[in-house]
This record gives structure tokens, sequence and C-alpha cells, in this order.
């Protein structure tokens, strides 16, 4: 056996290894990330994403198919004045370990979310929530106050990591809510839950659970086909088609997730908003979505939310390598023998990614022919998400290439202030600008929804005349399973696979 070959196979021969004790009536599930720890607390980092999708945890609010917001485990929740919100828990409710959901136990484990020191402590949500106190009132009622009205507040329950969970113990380490009980987990490798056959909607139509972590969508693509998974999220796209003849279920609908730059803004040619603006406008979206997706579906993205969906403000995605070269002019570049030159040297552009979906690098690499095409060198890596971070980070890059889901609570206020507000916890490429970071403040702290919406496009309109980041295009989700998979299906959002209704027919 050859070295390229051992290579090739090293990873199947780890997924196998897993598999190995998988129950009859399992569902197995690869990914190309899991968990953090032995026992990954749901609400540290972003570990409440896997327990929810897993059907292991559950939220005080969800978010449906059609991106609205609904009670969960709540019943209700309702405004009393500017910062305050009374939240009812359903009555009946059990945790893993038989004991009643109370409003003490969820004041508990939110306490320990923003609680900093504390093991359970998420900086991210904590900022989300902005809660000044939180108590219980009686048995069902949950009394939330935050610092400043916050319109955000009730979207923000549906945060995968605000999980409602109970006392841990040995049994329970994990004692939450869902359909399906957590029972191991091996840090970026395995997730495993078993059914709960109390669970309050019905009894859960599979026996096991398991969520296998892969290195990248080739290599989970080629563990499917070895039959050693029964289901893969993020197929690549470029191959959905084939193995749909093969007789596999394919699973792709609309989210809203978009492939974007986030542009080095401190530092570097990306400094200057000519040049992005110039950037962006040599971008033949089309021709990208084209080559890079194969026609699985994503539609060229003008803004930030995808076109017809209620955030989303009318900005055409615009492909004019006339206008952009005009942009590099005014921004005084000078083209010599084909190339744009700038400051006496090369106009060169560093592009970052990583390689955790297929259509990351292609779409780098597009971006580098239409660049070339007008006359800028750009050069790309492909690496780890973390790396690809710092690179921008530090100045070391020019633009890092992203896909991520913008309305994962279905509101839009998070993602942007993560990612556009001057101290935002995302913002890598340190994009600042005062009249877009007074306009989050006053979406936050604006309720009525018509005067939101006008504040949102207002954002979005400064993130395209800035190019603040550069959009490239949404994306459907393209998953695939063996036959027979019923009650699932792809969620905008994508934090839901697994729900008590998920079976294989009979």
């Amino acid at each position: 056996m050859n070295a390229l070959f051992r290579l090739a196979i090293a990873p199947l021969l780890v997924l196998g290894l897993l598999f190995a004790t998988a129950q009859a009536n399992s569902l197995t599930i690869t990914t190309t990330w899991g968990p953090t720890a032995e026992v990954p607390d749901p609400r540290v980092g972003y570990n409440g994403w896997l327990s929810n999708q897993a059907g292991v945890t559950e939220t005080l609010m969800g978010i449906d198919y059609d991106l609205n917001l609904y009670p969960r485990v709540a019943e209700k929740i309702e405004q009393s004045d500017a910062t305050t919100w009374r939240l009812s828990l359903r009555d009946g409710v059990l945790f893993h370990d038989g004991t009643p959901v109370t409003a003490q136990a969820v004041v508990a484990a939110i306490a320990g979310i923003t609680t900093p020191g504390n093991a359970a402590h998420n900086a991210r949500i904590t900022k989300l929530l902005d809660l000044k106190a939180l108590s219980a009132d009686g048995e069902l009622t949950v009394v939330f106050e935050t610092n400043s009205p916050n319109a955000t507040f009730p979207w923000t329950l549906s945060e995968p990591g605000m999980a409602v969970l109970g006392v841990a113990s040995a049994e329970f380490p994990i004692n939450a809510t869902g359909p399906y009980i957590f029972r191991e987990a091996i840090p970026e490798q395995l997730y495993r839950a078993v059914a709960n056959a109390d669970y309050r909607l019905g009894h859960p139509g599979l026996d096991e659970v398991r969520i296998v972590i892969s290195g990248d969508p080739a290599t989970a693509a080629l563990a499917f086909e070895a039959g050693e998974v029964d289901m893969v999220i993020n197929y690549p796209e470029t191959d959905f088609a084939r193995i749909q003849s093969t007789g596999a279920e394919g699973f792709s609908a609309p989210t809203a997730r978009l492939y974007f730059y986030t542009v080095n803004a401190a530092s570097g040619p990306m400094a200057n908003p000519l040049i992005r603006r110039a950037v962006s406008l040599a971008l033949d979206r089309q021709g990208i979505v084209d080559a890079a997706l194969s026609g699985v579906g994503g539609v060229p993205a003008g803004t930030i939310y995808p076109t017809g969906k209620s955030w989303a403000a009318d900005i055409p995605a615009v492909y004019d390598p006339t206008q952009a070269e005009a942009l590099l002019a005014e921004a005084g570049a000078v083209k010599v023998n084909g190339r744009w030159m700038l400051a006496g040297k090369p106009l060169e552009i560093d592009i970052v990614t990583y390689s955790k979906r297929a259509a990351l690098a292609p779409t780098a690499q597009l971006t580098q022919a239409f660049l070339k095409a007008i006359g800028i060198t750009a050069h790309v890596r492909v690496g780890e998400y973390g790396a690809s971070n710092d690179e921008i980070a530090n100045g070391s890059a020019d633009l890092f290439l992203q896909a991520w889901v913008t309305t994962p609570q279905g509101d839009p206020a998070a993602v942007l202030e993560g990612l556009l507000q001057s101290d935002g916890g995302s913002n890598s490429g340190q994009y600042s600008h005062a009249e877009l970071d007074a306009l989050l403040v006053q979406g936050r702290t604006t309720f009525e929804h018509a005067a939101r919406k006008k504040i949102y496009d207002a954002v979005q309109q400064i993130v395209a005349a800035e190019a603040a980041l550069i959009p490239v295009f949404h994306v459907n989700q393209v998953n695939v399973a063996r036959k027979g998979l019923t009650g699932y299906a792809v969620h905008p959002t994508e934090t839901y696979w697994v729900t008590h209704e998920t079976a294989w027919s009979k």
C-alpha cells in the first residue's frame, strides 16, 4: 500500500471505527465541525448549535421554516415595558432526568452564560442578551430586565446556545429537554445521543443519532459512498446531481447563508473604499454561482440578506469591469502594460479562505481570475478558518472569504453588529464607520418593524457604498441521505436537523 493511498483512506478508516457500534435504527450524520469537549456544554462557544441540531437541547423560543419566531419550551413572551420581558414556560416539560422544567432552572442555566468566570460563560451571547437582571416569578415565569431597550431580545432566546438545561449528573451530563439524550462525545470526532422515550411530543423515530466529524466535504462524500454514513450535511455541490442518480435522497433549499469577503479595512489596498468597490464590481457573481455551485442553487448577492426576504434592501448585484477600472484610476492607480500599479508598485491582493465548505476554494480562485481580467494580481491561500481570520486581523491578507448564515436567530442585528460594528466581535477587518455604528444601535433599540426595516436598509446602503464587506452569493444548503429518510427538511437557519419525527420509512 503506497503512502498516497494510505492518506486517502485514513479518514474513512477512522470514520469506520466510530460507526462500529451504531444501533440498527440509527441515523449517522457527517459534518465538518464538532464538539469541543467530552461533555460539550451547549452554552459554551457554538456547542449549542450541534446539540440543537442533534435534537438534544431546545431553546425557549424557536425559528420556524419561514423565519418566524415561535414559543418552543416557552408558552409565550410579553413585554412589560421598554426593558422588561415576562416569559411563561410550558407546564409539564421535563428534563431528561425526569425533573420538571421550572423558572428557577432556566434562571440558573442563563446565569451561567452571563457570569464571567463561570465555566458556561459565553461573551457573545451575554452581549446579545444585555441583561441587567434575571429572576423567577413563581414556578413557570421568568422575568428578564435588559440594560437598555432591546428589540432583538426575544429573537436571542432562539440562539442555540440559550439551551434550557437542568442540573447535570453522571447519568445526564447534558440534562436537557429534547427528543434525544446526550450519551457521549469525542472532541472533534463524534457526538452521540439516544432516544428520549418520555419526550413530550411523542416517541422519537430513531433509537440513536450519531454525528461524526469529517475533515472536509470531499472526505464526507467518500464516506457516504462507502456506506459509512447515512447522511452528509453540506455535500459537495459539484457532485450533487451525480450522487442522486445513484439512488441517494437529495435535500436542497434556500438558506440565509451568504458567501462574502471580509475586507482588511485597516491596511493595504483594501483600506481604500474605491479599491474595495472596484473589486466588488469586477466579480461576475452569476459566473461564480454557475461554476462553483454547478447549478444546485445559488443567487448572486448585492447585499447581506437574500432577495425577497424581509430584511433585504433593494441592492442589485452589479458586474461592471469598466466601472471597476474607472474606480481604480480614481484611487490613484495607473495601468502599465495591462497591470495596475499603485504608488509605483503592482497592485496585488492576498485572498485567504478555508476548506470546510466545498464552494469556498473555487469561489476564491474564480475571484482571482476575474481580478486578473482587469489587471489586478491576486494570490489565494486556503487554510483553516482561525488562521485565515488571524491573517485579516494582523494585516497579512486583504480579503477573507467566509460563509455565514446572516439571520441565525431570524433577526438582522446580531450578524451586522458582529461583523461591522467598530467593536464587533467578528470584525477582524477592523472596519469602522460612525454613522453605521449609530444606526446599529438605533436598530437594536427600535421596536416597530417598519421603522427597523428602514434602519437596516440604511445600514445595507452604507455597506454597499463603502464595500464594507463584499457579498458574493446566497446559497442553498445541499445535503444527501440514503433513501427512506423522512421527517427532515433543510431549515433556513441551518440550526435544526433532527426532530422527534425524523425516521426511516418502513
